[in-house]
């Protein structure tokens, strides 16, 4: 199963000082399933500042991990209630990222679906604030109901 897909993601970053800051991408990509696991991929885009990049999350168990390969290089695993440690490796240094997973709510299946994960975020053992991210999977063609029901309320 491989299916070209549109993924609406949702990222609000609140700093130390209790300052937000959202950020919102609709981009197509691929999503399937391998073993037990499902993927989805996209380029990331001069938007998110990551140009040159490839995105991949994998989900599976509750667990969701994020790889990135290109012009940056990292891996998040996103556990609720655990603390992972990586390394960002970036065109500009490498430094290490500390992730705890507060929440992971994953509601995925052969069809899309909808990942969201809240999580604490520290570089070189620096609190950097919250971050949760919410994004949509769905089957290019196919229409996302929750933007059909935020287009109704509006209007």
């Amino acid at each position: 199963m491989y299916k070209n897909v549109i993924i609406s993601v949702r990222g609000i970053q609140t700093s130390a000082n209790k300052e937000t800051n959202t950020l919102e991408l609709v981009t197509e990509g691929r999503y399937y399933k391998k073993g037990n696991a499902y993927y989805v991929t996209y380029k990331e885009s001069e938007v998110t500042g990551m140009e040159g990049t490839t995105t991949t999350l994998k989900i599976s168990d509750g667990v969701v991990t994020l790889m990135r390969f290109g012009a940056v290089n990292a891996q998040f695993i996103f556990e609720e209630g655990q603390k992972h440690i990586s390394y960002y490796d970036t065109q500009y240094g490498t430094f290490t990222v500390g992730v705890t997973t507060r929440m992971v709510k994953v509601d995925v299946n052969d069809e899309g679906g909808e990942i969201r994960v809240d999580y604490q975020l520290e570089i070189d053992n620096n609190k950097q604030g919250g971050n949760d991210f919410h994004m949509f999977i769905r089957e290019a063609g196919q229409v996302n109901d929750e933007c059909d029901r935020n287009i109704e309320v509006s209007n």
